[in-house]
């Protein structure tokens, strides 16, 4: 097999197998159905147009019948009037148009032999034409329901086109929601530890630690001040615990309170030092 001969078997196949997967088969049988009717409509217009020529030539050997009986009575008067010549001239036009009926006879008795014949057919191909639209109509139902059937049968185990797409569907929302859900909860733990709140600041770094600073020298000042205003000097730990009876305080929930902001501040400097870096 050549070059040639292989890409046309080639292109063959392919256009074959594309027109397969194309074909509707109740299409096809009502397309067969209306060709079979076309070819059935050609049949008896084809009667129609043979019977009118047929009546056109039994309308031309009537006339010429009566051509013929008024030849015989011309040649009749002619015999009465002792004109021989006259009357064998009538016969012999008798004689012309009885050969011409003749002739007529055989085209009507071939006409009218077609025409049977047509008719015959005619009656075949109405019936089977009838026969064809009862198993048309049988398939089509066939078809239908084996359709029906099979999309039933692929919608309840999945393998069909539809079900795939919806399935992918389900796929992408399952993990479009994951990932909203992991996203919601990484907003809770960064506002839980104080993130946003450095995120959304506008101050820099640096302004956040000049204002602490600023911060702790405020409280240093007004520390002074208030032991100043107190009368209590700076003194070893042990004798600022042992002095002051009258103040009884318990300040061990104060002591907690500042380790927790301890605490806090290192979780917010931990995680301010990592968005840097990530955003790096």
């Amino acid at each position: 097999m050549g070059v040639l001969s292989r890409m046309s078997y080639v292109v063959r196949s392919k256009i074959n197998a594309v027109l397969n997967r194309a074909e509707d088969p109740t299409e096809t049988l009502d397309y067969s159905y209306e060709q079979m009717r076309d070819e059935l409509q050609d049949v008896k217009q084809g009667i129609a147009d043979l019977t009118t020529q047929k009546k056109r030539l039994e309308i031309q050997k009537r006339r010429l019948e009566e051509n013929v009986e008024k030849h015989n009575q011309q040649a009749r008067q002619a015999v009465k009037q002792d004109r021989e010549d006259l009357a064998r001239q009538a016969l012999e036009k008798k004689k012309q148009k009885m050969n011409q009926i003749e002739d007529l006879e055989g085209q009507i008795a071939q006409l009218q032999n077609t025409q049977d014949n047509l008719v015959q057919k005619k009656d075949e191909l109405q019936n089977r034409i009838e026969e064809f639209r009862t198993k048309k109509e049988s398939m089509k139902a066939r078809y239908e329901a084996a359709e029906a059937n099979s999309r039933v049968s692929e919608a309840m185990t999945g393998v069909g086109d539809e079900m795939q797409d919806v399935g992918m569907a389900i796929e992408r929302a399952e993990e479009k929601t994951e990932d909203m859900e992991a996203r919601a909860e990484a907003m809770d733990e960064l506002q839980d530890t104080g993130a946003f709140e450095d995120a959304l600041s506008d101050k820099s770094s640096l302004d956040r630690e000049l204002e602490e600073m600023r911060s702790s020298g405020e409280v240093d000042s007004e520390l002074e001040t208030l032991k100043a205003d107190m009368g209590v000097e700076d003194e070893p730990e042990e004798e600022e615990t042992s002095s002051g009876d009258d103040d009884d305080i318990d300040l061990s929930d104060l002591e907690a309170e500042v380790a927790a902001e301890e605490t806090e501040t290192e979780t917010e400097s931990e995680t301010e030092q990592a968005t840097e870096e990530n955003n790096s």
